[in-house]
C-alpha cells in the first residue's frame, strides 16, 4: 500500500525552490546592472542653456 502524499511538505519544497531561483535571478540582474554602469562612459554634463520661449 503506497504512503499518503504530504502536500504541505511538497508545497514548502516548491516554494523554497522558487524563492532560491528568484534570488539567483535578482543577483544576476544586479551584477549585470553594475557591469553596465561601470562600462558607461561619463558624457558631458547637460548644459545650462535657457529653454527657448522661456521668459526670465
Amino acid at each position: 500500500m503506497p504512503s499518503k502524499p504530504n502536500y504541505n511538505h511538497q508545497r514548502a519544497e516548491r516554494d523554497r525552490a522558487k524563492k532560491a531561483a528568484k534570488e539567483m535571478k535578482l543577483q544576476e540582474r544586479k551584477e549585470q546592472a553594475a557591469l553596465r554602469k561601470a562600462s558607461e562612459p561619463t558624457g558631458p554634463e547637460p548644459s545650462q542653456e535657457p529653454v527657448q520661449g522661456a521668459k526670465e
